[in-house]
């Protein structure tokens, strides 16, 4: 099914269904975190194994703010600016954030830290505020395949198995760049 109404693609995640969706620079795939079998068909679709972990996207800062806890408070305020004070053409950024109580092992994969970022992409924000928290972001392909750029090229690789929302990509070029909160090693530039 495609739909353009986020209060629907919320539903959709409600439900424990997998959603494809544009994020900043590329579609995503998303479920509801908590739901782990929603979590285990996003990894049967893209052929990827449960060691590696996911990407958390947020709609705003109070849906990630208790992970952020027990970070040095320097590091603390440039993950916040880097959320908040980007412009739609700058790249996103992920961080890898200590995980409490609350994140599943399977979100984290093999890894004690877990990737979260805060979306400035409208629909991205819209949708995971419309879910009420944050949801789980992965590119749009399966393992060896590029990310899909379009819905044609996500429905392509998934044909009628997935939901989608349909929309806008973001205007940057490339996925989030990943940095460790705690090293400040960037994992992927």
């Amino acid at each position: 099914m495609i739909t353009t109404s986020v209060a629907e693609a919320a539903q959709i995640l409600q439900q424990g269904k997998v959603l494809a969706y544009p994020t900043e620079a590329v579609w995503g795939l998303g479920c509801d975190p908590f739901n782990e079998h929603a979590f285990l068909e996003i990894l049967r679709l893209k052929q990827r194994p449960i060691e590696k972990g996911v990407i958390l996207l947020a709609g705003q800062l109070s849906q990630v703010e208790h992970l952020l806890t027990n970070v040095d408070s320097s590091i603390r305020e440039q993950i916040i600016q880097s959320w908040t004070q980007r412009s739609h053409t700058e790249r996103a950024t992920t961080w890898l954030l200590p995980a409490d109580e609350q994140i599943p092992q399977w979100i984290k994969g093999q890894h004690t830290q877990v990737a979260v970022r805060v979306t400035n992409h409208p629909l991205c924000t819209a949708l995971c505020n419309a879910f009420n928290g944050f949801i789980v972001s992965t590119s749009a392909n399966p393992a060896s395949l590029t990310p899909a750029r379009s819905l044609q090229e996500a429905s392509h690789y998934f044909g009628s198995e997935l939901n989608y929302l349909n929309g806008d990509l973001g205007l940057s070029r490339e996925p989030s760049k990943i940095i460790d909160a705690s090293t400040g090693q960037i994992i992927r530039d």
